[in-house]
């Protein structure tokens, strides 16, 4: 008789810039393997692919790209790799995402050149997550983290507007004080993801929709 494999659950880190998400990603899968729960990272942009090639090249001011079209190179790249995500998934690995479509989102929509429901559409159809952690850091603390305004968004007034579109979006969030010492913020979401993979082995892998979120946008104007 064939053994039923569990599936992994898929859980994103998400957050204003320089708020420890991918640290916190690392540590989190090392954390995971220690305890023999299969676990691997990934991050997005995935700058390792032909299209993350050019977005790396957008980010480190390189090049310039108009404002949709980036957004939908960003949102392509995550696309890109839908399948390995479902893939991994399916044999038992839990994904550690750092940042995901909310992101891709919410930095074009932080630019005011389009509506959030464009923003949103070519998301619809990837993977959901299972969980979403969104690490909260003020703008002060933000600013004094190593490298920050390195790259095109890593500037104090873009951050703030990123910060606000992301609170139309977080609904479904756990919120995390970020500020926290790297431990102690590792133990707390080390909490909080085991419960969510022993909740979620035997449920189907669900869909994004950011169709009633576009419903609630429109209703704000």
């Amino acid at each position: 008789m064939t053994k039923t494999v569990k599936r992994g659950a898929l859980i994103v880190l998400e957050g204003c810039d320089r708020s420890g998400k991918s640290t916190q990603c690392t540590k989190l899968v090392e954390r995971l393997n220690s305890l023999k729960i299969p676990a691997k990272k990934i991050s997005f942009p995935d700058r390792t692919t032909s299209i993350g090639s050019i977005i790396d090249k957008y980010l480190s001011r390189e090049i310039d790209l108009p404002d949709r079209a980036i957004h939908l190179l960003f949102s392509a790249n995550r696309w890109e790799l839908e399948p390995e995500i479902r893939k991994q998934i399916q044999s038992g690995v839990t994904l550690i995402v750092d940042r995901y479509s909310y992101s891709g989102i919410v930095f074009t929509s932080a630019k005011k050149c389009v509506d959030l429901g464009w923003c949103c559409a070519p998301e619809n159809g990837l993977p959901k997550p299972d969980l979403v952690l969104f690490l909260k850091l003020s703008l002060e603390e933000m600013s004094k983290r190593g490298g920050f305004g390195n790259e095109r968004y890593e500037n104090i007034d873009f951050q703030n507007e990123v910060g606000k579109t992301f609170d139309k979006l977080t609904d479904d969030f756990i919120q995390i004080n970020a500020s926290k010492d790297i431990s102690t913020l590792t133990n707390n979401i080390l909490e909080i993801v085991l419960k969510t993979i022993d909740n979620i082995s035997c449920k189907p892998l669900k869909e994004l929709n950011f169709n009633e979120i576009k419903v609630k946008q429109s209703n704000m104007y």
